[in-house]
């Protein structure tokens, strides 16, 4: 499956480095622009979710790219770098929840230097801007996927008591904490969860006015996450924060304990900025 695919080439073992290298060697890049190259590659495979492993699959993406289109791109960083901008660039124009979209200008003064301390060929990523504007990036379906396989393995499992949104009630809900994500079902029998909420640049601190009660918190005015309606229909979320209280001060502990183990800064965040700083320095 294209998910088994994207974890396999992620792998940073042997021989799993050899068939990213070689699989990565099977595309003809030559006169090829970034943006179709990258919808070539990408559509092959689901990019994991892990950061280590997009670092690894976009690195030998980016060295053999530039390779090809060496009279483009000084080096690898720079691929590296403008490849990881398109990425994000498809997020922010075709993500609903991303209010304030990228303008070209933008998109253009974001990739300032990236090669080798000097630009870009300005047509270059305004032609780019648009390729991904008209037509997003597809991301292969993936059938074997299911909540079974999910929640098979979890980091934590458990009934909690949870502060509504919307009303302020709270209700017992059944929490399942894996792959950087909290679950919470109305009851464990349950086989989709009722809301998710990705551990994605969040703080999770304990209460002071309630006992044995977390709070989980976003920089950002509302938290990121999905939910059911009352028609079934999976909405976004519109929480500023999550409280949700555990039976004694242990249990508290070990969720909140657990919950900052899984929680993940945005994977692209500081990979770009380490290959940016180094694109933008002059050999």
């Amino acid at each position: 499956s294209p998910n088994k695919i994207g974890e396999y080439l992620g792998e940073n073992k042997e021989p799993n480095l050899t068939v990213l290298r070689k699989f990565v060697e099977l595309f003809e890049f030559q006169k090829m622009d970034i943006v179709t190259a990258l919808r070539a590659f990408l559509g092959k495979f689901r990019l994991p979710g892990e950061a280590q492993k997009i670092d690894r699959m976009m690195e030998e993406f980016a060295v053999v790219y530039c390779q090809t289109n060496a009279a483009v791109y000084s080096k690898s960083d720079t691929c590296y770098v403008l490849a990881f901008s398109i990425i994000m660039l498809n997020t922010s124009l075709h993500n609903p929840s991303v209010k304030d979209k990228l303008t070209a200008d933008q998109f253009v003064k974001m990739n300032n230097g990236i090669n080798d301390g000097g630009d870009l060929p300005p047509q270059l990523l305004i032609d780019a801007y648009h390729s991904i504007k008209n037509v997003p990036f597809e991301i292969p379906e993936d059938d074997s996927m299911d909540f079974t396989i999910t929640f098979y393995n979890p980091d934590k499992r458990g009934y909690l008591v949870k502060e509504g949104g919307k009303h302020k009630s709270w209700k017992k809900r059944y929490f399942v904490l894996t792959d950087n994500c909290l679950y919470y079902f109305v009851k464990e029998a349950d086989s989709e969860p009722k809301g998710i909420v990705p551990l994605e640049n969040l703080k999770v601190i304990e209460c002071k006015d309630r006992k044995f009660t977390f709070e989980i918190k976003s920089e950002e005015k509302f938290i990121k996450s999905a939910k059911t309606d009352s028609g079934g229909k999976m909405v976004s979320g519109n929480h500023e924060c999550y409280r949700i209280q555990a039976k004694d001060q242990e249990e508290m502990t070990a969720w909140v304990e657990s919950i900052r183990k899984s929680i993940s800064k945005d994977p692209f965040y500081s990979q770009m900025q380490a290959r940016k700083k180094n694109a933008m320095c002059k050999q």
